[in-house]
């Protein structure tokens, strides 16, 4: 018979709760934004981060500082900006200091369906916040999310 940690039981509880929360409200919104305006949560968080970029020093993200932002593989992150280049929201240009470098923009019309998206997202992230919070094991997370200031 093997003894089991309870602390490593806790955690592994908790990190399932996290997990369950996390896909309880991905998809609540996935579900959102895909019927009414046609876009992934991933589309719509590329378009959110690419859209945030600026002309001044360091304003341009890499593909890789890109991928990171929106959780994806750099691979994955060039397809869904081919994707979403091929709907013509972003574009695509060399950078003008390093040859090699590539910068993606958000096109007017990436720029106003994101505009028309955002409220979406951010009705359907309440909402499914409101709903996990009815639940004992997640309403600690919740409260925990709707706390988090993160820096500017």
């Amino acid at each position: 018979m093997t003894a089991i940690d309870p602390a490593l039981t806790a955690l592994a509880q908790g990190w399932c709760a996290l997990s369950l929360l996390h896909g309880k409200i991905e998809a609540h919104i996935e579900r959102a934004l895909e019927s009414r305006h046609g876009l992934s949560m991933r589309e719509f968080s590329l378009l959110d981060v690419l859209s945030r970029q600026h002309s001044g020093p360091g304003g341009h993200l890499q593909m890789k500082q890109v991928a990171d932002a929106v959780v994806l593989s750099q691979s994955a992150t060039t397809r869904l900006v081919t994707r979403l280049e091929d709907r013509g929201l972003l574009t695509r240009y060399l950078c003008d200091t390093d040859r090699r470098g590539i910068y993606t923009d958000v096109t007017e019309a990436g720029l106003a369906l994101l505009a028309e998206a955002r409220p979406t997202n951010d009705t359907a992230l309440r909402e499914a916040l409101d709903e996990a919070a009815k639940n004992p094991e997640l309403a600690p997370l919740v409260k925990t999310v709707e706390e988090l200031r993160v820096p500017a």
